[in-house]
This record gives C-alpha cells, sequence and structure tokens, in this order.
C-alpha cells in the first residue's frame, strides 16, 4: 500500500540509521557529502558579512588598480576582451557543474537503493541518464528565464519608458501596486520552478534511473498520478518542507558551533600572516591579492566540505523519503527498494531405501 507522507518518514529514518551508523564508515560518509554536495542535495546554510572601512578599501583598490599593467588601462578592448574571457569561463563552468550535479543526482539515487555509494562505477553507468536530466534542467532554465523577463522584465521596462522611476511621486499609487503585483507574480514563479525541480529529482529521476525513460517521458508518466492524487502529493511537498526547515535548523546549529571552532585556529594563523607582512613590507597589489584570494577559496573549500560532512544525515534522509513514499506508488521502485524475499528451498527428500539382492 502506498504510504503517506507521514508514514514515509519512519522507515526513512530507519534506512539511514542502518546504511549510516550499522557499522559506521567513515569512507561512505566522505563519498556520500562528496555526492550530496555536487548533487545540490545539500541545503543552503546563512552567512556573514565582513564591513571594510571605505578608506581601506579605496586605498586597496587604488593599490590594485595602480598594480594592473598600463596596456590594460590604456586600451579599453583588452580590458573589455578579458571581461567578456571571464564570463564565458564562469557560464562554461555553470554548465559543467550542472552537468556535474546531473549526474550525481543518479548516483546519489543508486547508494540509496543499493545501501552503498560507488561513486567511480555511478559515473560509468549513468553518464547517459545524467545527460538527459541536464538537457531537462537546460531546457527548465530558458523557459524559467524567459518567464522572469515576459512577467517581470517587461512590466518594468514600460515604467522605465513612461518615465515612471524618473518622477516617482507623481506615479506613486501606480508603481505600488505594480510592485506588488510583480512581488506576488514573482513569488509564484519561484515557488512553482521550485515545486518542478523537487518533484523532477523525487519522482522523475527514479523513472529515468530504473526505465531509461527521458525526463520529459518521465513527466507524462507522473502527471496523471499527481492529478489522481492531488491531496498525497501536495502534503508531501508540505511535509518535505517542514522537514526541511527542521534539519536545516538543527543541522544548522551543529554546524555553526564547528565552523566557529575551525575559524578560531585559522583567523589566528591569517592574523600571523598579515602581522608578518605588513612587518615585511608586503602592500596589497595583484600578487598579493591573488594569495590572499587562493587561500580564502582552500578555507571555503574546506568549511563547504565539513558542513557537507555534517548534512550527511539528511543527504541521505530525504531522498530515502522520497523513495519511500514513491514507491507504493510506482511498481519498479517498490520492486529494487522492497525486494521480496527469496523464495524458501523445497524440503530435501530422504534417500531411497536400498534393497539387498
Amino acid at each position: 500500500m502506498p504510504l503517506s507522507a507521514v508514514d514515509a518518514i519512519q522507515p526513512a529514518i530507519e534506512q539511514a540509521k542502518r546504511q549510516l551508523l550499522q557499522p559506521f564508515r567513515f569512507g561512505q560518509w566522505i563519498r556520500l557529502a562528496l555526492v550530496g554536495l555536487l548533487s545540490g542535495e545539500l541545503g543552503s546554510g546563512g552567512g556573514c558579512n565582513v564591513n571594510v572601512p571605505a578608506n581601506h578599501q579605496d586605498k586597496g583598490t587604488q593599490q590594485f588598480l595602480s598594480s594592473l599593467p598600463p596596456e590594460l588601462l590604456s586600451h579599453p578592448a583588452i580590458l573589455i576582451a578579458l571581461v567578456l574571457l571571464l564570463f564565458i569561463a564562469g557560464f562554461t563552468l555553470l554548465l559543467a557543474f550542472m552537468y556535474l550535479s546531473s549526474v550525481m543526482r543518479f548516483i546519489l539515487f543508486d547508494s540509496v537503493v543499493a545501501r552503498e555509494c560507488r561513486i567511480r562505477e555511478g559515473w560509468r553507468r549513468r553518464k547517459r541518464e545524467g545527460l538527459q536530466l541536464f538537457a531537462w534542467q537546460i531546457v527548465l532554465s530558458a523557459l524559467s528565464f524567459t518567464a522572469f523577463v515576459v512577467l517581470i522584465g517587461i512590466p518594468l521596462g514600460m515604467a522605465w519608458i513612461f518615465g515612471w522611476f524618473k518622477n516617482p511621486k507623481e506615479h506613486l499609487l501606480p508603481l505600488i501596486l505594480g510592485g506588488i503585483g510583480l512581488f506576488l507574480i514573482f513569488l509564484a514563479l519561484a515557488l512553482m520552478m521550485a515545486v518542478v525541480h523537487v518533484m523532477t529529482k523525487d519522482f522523475v529521476v527514479p523513472q529515468m534511473a530504473l526505465e531509461s525513460l527521458s525526463a520529459m517521458e518521465g513527466w507524462r508518466r507522473l502527471w496523471p498520478r499527481v492529478k489522481g492524487e492531488k491531496t498525497g502529493y501536495a502534503g508531501y511537498i508540505g511535509m518535505k518542507i517542514v522537514l526541511a526547515i527542521g534539519a536545516g535548523v538543527a543541522i544548522g546549529i551543529v554546524s555553526l558551533i564547528v565552523i566557529i571552532l575551525l575559524l578560531l585556529p585559522v583567523g589566528g594563523v591569517t592574523v600571523i600572516a598579515v602581522l608578518a607582512g605588513k612587518a615585511a613590507g608586503w602592500t596589497w597589489n595583484l600578487y598579493t591579492i591573488s594569495l590572499a584570494v587562493v587561500a580564502g577559496l582552500f578555507v571555503l573549500t574546506l568549511l563547504i566540505f565539513v558542513v557537507s560532512f555534517l548534512n550527511v544525515p539528511g543527504i541521505l534522509f530525504f531522498p530515502a523519503y522520497s523513495m519511500h513514499f514513491f514507491a507504493g506508488r510506482y511498481q519498479p521502485l517498490a520492486q529494487v527498494l522492497w525486494p521480496a524475499p527469496p523464495a524458501p528451498e523445497p524440503p530435501s527428500l530422504p534417500p531411497a531405501p536400498q534393497h539387498l539382492a
């Protein structure tokens, strides 16, 4: 029988406990942390802002500009080309990460089904499905961008053309009403895109993994199920939001404590390095800024991975939760998640009596 959104919680918890703690394997936690981070399953946390005094910031900027080669400052075309090159490189890295996260999504699915995380084997097996999911994400991103441009960008452009922003006091009422309307449209679009993303990774990815379907075909088969059980799937989305908030608060507190403990020695080393650099007569130039950026990226990467390691229970629980909910509604998933026990062997017959001649 299909499990409700509430009934699916306990078996998901039990599976996560068995896979992570019975027995505890440090290597499995490391691999699951990496897969969860690269697949996008890791929840986002808060941040902190560091305010730098304006005079120091301006002085550092002037020193940085003075350290640049004079050819860049005297030839704006070269500077524009470098900015364009950086934009292309960033966009390429974004596409590469989207493809990587698509493959890792199937590796995470296999890790829950098999109760074992095997990244190398999963990468060899799931490149085709990952490419299909990557194509779906590209199309969905393009549609989302188009919807935001048409429904939000065009009204803002029209308001700018009519001069509403130049004289806002004269158009205060339409600006307020239009702002409220655009904000509600933005929330509706963002919510719709979030629901599509969640249902794709929770209910379409299992179909793609088990039947080699495309994402579009998976959605075509999923939609009748959703329409036939609106209350059940709506309850699932609502319960997942509640669980995500609870898990985010709990893991966020633990992560914050661990990050503070890690930043204390890192901060001490940073202070010593800065004081030593000032004593040696170092100033902020292209090389020292590059060194600081590299060191900062290393520390940031370390902190992100530590947070991912602490999030491993959630990384495993939420896919298991969606699979236990969906398995009763999708027979191929039920067969691999709840395999039937092997048939008992027939009782052996006693040996036939031997008659003496």
